[in-house]
């Protein structure tokens, strides 16, 4: 920890508030989220991976080149200034950057497991309301255009849902945020857990299946591929109180029956 402690001081001490939460965190962004998709990105080059892969269908350059291309519009034109004003937030609501009063590891984990828990609330309940005839044609199309997903899909959409869905993120962080680490591990976490969704490929060692009612790739796969079901992006219980898991439990029987057969 003293290696982290004194990087982390080295920031604080060389960059202003503004460069840290405005120009650091759009790099800290870009970077995990490269970094996260590069494994799911190369797996499709070694033929052994494929048998951990869900849907058999694979991703041509020209497709995987598109959706890059929107991903970055999405990153540097809609939000990104959402993460400039990161800065304007930490500054109204005295958010901490100094290492002094960082929270303490097993509080920030709490923090992050409820931010978890708010984001798939809102995430769930929005993401159905776009599946509604009146709108899907217009907004949420877009994401669904990839049927069987990749890692870089997780934040393939339109710009609105881009906005409306994107809310979600700042829930727990408007209600409990007091350190800027929470927002950056916050940033990690979310996008390992909706990059990993996303990422078409299921092992059964993954450690986030470690997380209680975690939906994982295989789950969320299925949402792409049948466009109904399935629709929280990290637990299963809103699916399952609501029984919208109905569709992908009747997959999974018909799947294992012709197994059988």
């Amino acid at each position: 920890m003293l290696g982290f402690e004194q990087a982390w001081t080295t920031m604080t001490d060389r960059y202003t508030t503004w460069q840290i939460a405005g120009p650091g965190s759009l790099i800290l962004h870009e970077m995990l989220y490269l970094l996260i998709c590069l494994p799911g990105f190369v797996f499709q080059f070694i033929p052994y991976m494929q048998k951990y892969k869900i849907q058999k269908r694979p991703e041509g350059f020209d497709s995987q080149w598109r959706c890059f291309k929107l991903l970055m519009f999405n990153h540097f034109v809609i939000q990104a200034p959402l993460i400039f004003a990161i800065h304007i937030y930490t500054m109204v609501f005295d958010i901490g950057y100094d290492y002094q009063s960082m929270p303490t590891w097993y509080s920030l984990l709490l923090q992050l497991y409820a931010c978890l828990i708010l984001e798939d609330t809102w995430h769930y309940f929005l993401h159905r309301a776009l599946h509604h005839k009146s709108v899907y044609k217009h907004v949420h199309k877009v994401h669904h255009n990839f049927q069987a997903p990749f890692g870089m899909v997780a934040e393939y959409a339109h710009p609105v849902e881009t906005v409306v869905l994107g809310f979600g993120f700042f829930i727990g962080p408007l209600l409990f945020c007091t350190h800027l680490i929470l927002l950056w591990t916050w940033v990690g976490v979310r996008l390992l857990e909706t990059i990993d969704v996303h990422s078409g490929y299921n092992f059964k060692w993954n450690p986030l299946h470690l997380l209680p009612f975690y939906g994982g790739a295989e789950y969320h796969d299925f949402h792409h591929m049948n466009f109904h079901g399935n629709y929280a992006p990290t637990f299963t219980w809103w699916d399952r109180i609501c029984g919208t898991h109905v569709p992908y439990q009747e997959h999974k029987k018909n799947k294992l029956a012709n197994k059988q057969n």
